[in-house]
């Protein structure tokens, strides 16, 4: 079991109802000391909704909103005077929906100037509510890989961020019943044709937080073909049957074992019933061999859980 900031004070934001705002002036409020890390927010003016036009909006709640950004004790995830990666946007036609679609991806700092140098790929995802941009933004993960290959404390390496709402056909509306497939079949191809990754499984990862922690785990643990490393930061985990859960996989444990290289389950101490799935799986496994790792930082269902979720399982990857 890994543990980050263990023992640390949870500190809880608490949001407060306006009572009449007055329809001239200027209104201000103020609200108890919040969680560290980011957080959405947004006004409610005469029932609607709406995001503060005095601040930098992003995509979360299904919908462009505000959001703040509390300081920590730590910096990991602040840019410092270290070589620096880049996020390039990148357009794609899918097979699978018949839609042009848009992934995010991060090239290490020496991208471009190291020839013909080919790199492993972690497919990283985000939460429901959310999409492509949310690492980049909220997440903050080029900073957080900078970082770890300044220190190194984590091999060069791509990382790939897509929409995991996914309709299971096109014109279905919202739903991430197709993402599998678009992974597997449009997603994983197009990055290995147009960028220099190392080809193998064992140079490709994939983890996700919440919604994306349990596309993770389905796409990952069903497809030892293609990943070799595997990770849920506050993932949705079904219940799990050691004999039956993703088709079997892990039946065999020497098998599995020989197979994987990382299982991660990642999870908040302030986040009850994520961590207790979390942690419920890591035991269940452990009991019957099969190799893997907890870990639990001391806050919520928030982006600063998922941050330290990243800064953990990065550096343990493709070596």
């Amino acid at each position: 079991m890994l543990s980050a900031y263990q023992g640390l004070e949870q500190r809880v934001a608490t949001f407060y109802d306006l009572p009449g705002i007055p329809d001239k002036g200027v209104w201000t409020v103020t609200t108890p000391p919040a969680a560290p890390g980011f957080h959405y927010y947004f006004a409610v003016i005469d029932g609607f909704q709406c995001a503060d036009p005095g601040s930098q909006t992003f995509f979360g709640w299904n919908t462009e909103t505000s959001g703040v950004e509390v300081p920590d004790l730590v910096d990991f995830y602040e840019p410092r005077n270290v070589p620096h990666g880049e996020v390039r946007t990148r357009w794609y036609f899918s097979q699978t929906t018949q839609q042009w679609r848009r992934a995010q991806i991060y090239t290490p700092p020496d991208y471009d100037t190291s020839g013909r140098k080919r790199y492993p790929v972690l497919y990283l995802q985000h939460g429901s509510g959310e999409n492509d941009t949310s690492w980049v933004g909220q997440g903050r993960v080029s900073f957080i890989l900078d970082n770890l290959i300044a220190a190194k404390s984590a091999v060069l390496m791509i990382v790939v961020m897509e929409n995991g709402m996914v309709a299971a056909r096109p014109g279905a509306g919202r739903g991430n019943g197709a993402f599998e497939e678009v992974v597997v079949s449009d997603l994983v191809p197009m990055v290995d044709a147009n960028y220099r990754t190392l080809p193998g499984r064992e140079h490709r990862a994939i983890a996700g937080l919440s919604m994306g922690g349990g596309q993770a785990l389905q796409i990952g643990l069903t497809h030892l073909d293609k990943f070799a490393y595997v990770a849920s930061f506050s993932g949705a985990i079904r219940a799990l049957d050691v004999k039956t859960s993703y088709n079997g996989v892990f039946a065999d444990s020497a098998a599995f074992n020989k197979k994987i290289k990382l299982l991660w389950f990642g999870a908040g101490l302030a986040e009850a019933a994520m961590h207790n799935t979390a942690q419920s799986a890591h035991e269940a496994l452990d009991k019957v061999g099969i190799k893997n790792t907890f870990f639990e930082c001391p806050f919520a269902h928030e982006w600063q859980t998922w941050r330290y979720d990243l800064q953990g399982f990065a550096p343990r990857l493709f070596h």
